[in-house]
Formats: C-alpha cells, structure tokens, sequence
C-alpha cells in the first residue's frame, strides 16, 4: 500500500528537484524484511546489468539485519533472481566505535547474516574502522572513511555510486548516528565522528547528510508502534534538526518501508 506525504514536505522535495517519498506497508516486522530482501535483490541485479557491478551501504538494527539475513537465504535459491557478490561494494552508514571483535560491530553483524555466507570479497567491503585499528580517535576513522568514498568515486565526484543506501530510524528520528539536535545534524562532512550518543555505545562514527543523500535510492526501513509517531512526523515536513529521518533522501528514489504498527500514525494508515 502506498500513501501519499504530507503536502509541505511534497512541495518542499519538488522545490529542491527531488522525488516525492513513497510509503510501502507491509502487515509484521517478518513480512516486511521478507519483502525488502527480494526488492534489494532485484534493485543490485538490475543494477550489475546496466553498470557491471553494484552498490549497497547496510544498516544494523533488527530489522536491518534480518533483511540481511532473507538476502541470504534467497541467494540459496538458484531459481531467483540472482547477484553476483563478487561485483557488490558494500559499505556503511554507522558504526561503533568499539573493538574490532566487539558484538556491537555493525560490520560483525552483517558479516554473520550475509556477507560472509554469500562471499562477498573482502576488498569491497568497506568496513568503518574499530576502536583497536589504526585510529585512536573517531575523528581520524571519520576522515579515513572519508577519503575511501571519495578514492571509490568517478573523476570529479566526492561519492561513489550507491545504487541503494539502507537506513534504519529510532523512535526519536535518529538515522545512521545523527540524533536530533546533535552536532552531526548540522555536520556538512560526508563522515563524522560521533560523541556522547544518547544511545550506547556513545561513540561512533557516521555517514553525514552529504554522504546519504548522494545515494540514488534511500530505503528507510521502520517497524514497530513506538517509531510511528516519529514516522508521521517525518513525513509531514518535520524539521531534520529535530527528526533527522526528515532530512534524508535519495536522488533517484526514497522509499520509506513500514510494517503496519510503525505506520498507524500515517492519516490514511490502516486499522
């Protein structure tokens, strides 16, 4: 089911040229992360058909990680639609800054639903570097990361291709580690180091506005009835200082992927 967004935020995407948001429904959490992993998958196919390769950054959190997970599984199955990982570049939109063997890596996650079982080549995983690595300081690991979008990119450009960036959202409006009010929503870096998160671990390191919104499609994938009101909010115009899932967008596509509980604040929401 698709549902329109609120007028101001419409004509405001109009103003900037950008495409109108579309909103996906989908009954449960386990539906919705079944249905995102078949639709990736045919977004990278299509994508290695036209350019011979392709490009997805992942996110972390449940739901991103069980898309992962159903990606996976659908790679098992030689009557699909199939990618082929040794063309796939992956990178992230946030990460901890904890030690490389840390379980709350978001790279150790998806290392463990996708990437290691599909055999993606370790040089197109681009992974954000751990506390224990060649930087001490966040800041450091920001502008390494930085660098490495920008050596990835085609002559003249800052970014890379991304044919897909996946996000998640926290209740408050968080997307990859941009939290409301905080210093990375006004952060006009592709990459940024992130201190004192409200949410642990507090330190991070995270893709900037700049470095999301050249993506050519951005999926945000929200489930559950605590991130309804946030969702609402974002999609009638909130100010991204505020919410910061209002601030993003992708050049080609933005596509905002709700299981039913986290859409029930939508006006034309379901009962």
């Amino acid at each position: 089911m698709s549902l329109p967004p609120g007028d101001q935020v419409a004509a405001a995407l109009a103003r900037e040229g950008v495409p109108t948001p579309e909103v996906v429904i989908e009954p449960d959490a386990e539906t919705l992360a079944r249905a995102v992993a078949a639709a990736l998958v045919a977004r990278l196919s299509a994508a290695q058909a036209v350019h011979g390769t392709a490009s997805v950054v992942v996110t972390g959190g449940g739901v991103g990680t069980a898309v992962l997970e159903h990606v996976a599984r659908l790679a098992a199955e030689p009557a699909r639609e199939t990618v082929d990982w040794t063309a796939v570049d992956v990178w992230w939109g946030d990460e901890r800054f904890v030690p490389a063997a840390d379980e709350e890596r978001n790279e150790k996650g998806a290392r463990t639903a996708l990437l290691d079982r599909v055999g993606v080549p370790d040089g197109r995983i681009h992974a954000m570097p751990p506390s224990d690595g060649e930087f001490a300081e966040p800041e450091d690991a920001a502008a390494w990361y930085a660098d490495q979008l920008a050596a990835a990119a085609p002559e003249g450009a800052q970014f890379p291709r991304i044919d897909v960036l996946l996000l998640g959202m926290g209740p408050e409006g968080h997307v990859a580690s941009i939290f409301p009010e905080s210093p990375a929503v006004s952060d006009r870096r592709p990459v940024v180091a992130v201190r004192d998160c409200p949410k642990p671990p507090p330190t991070r390191v995270s893709l900037g506005f700049a470095a999301i919104n050249s993506a050519e499609e951005v999926w945000l994938l929200v489930s559950g009835e605590g991130k309804a009101p946030a969702v609402a909010q974002a999609l009638s115009g909130a100010s991204p200082e505020e919410l910061p899932a209002a601030g993003v967008h992708g050049r080609r596509a933005t596509r905002w992927l709700l299981d039913v509980a986290a859409a029930s604040c939508l006006p034309e929401a379901p009962d």
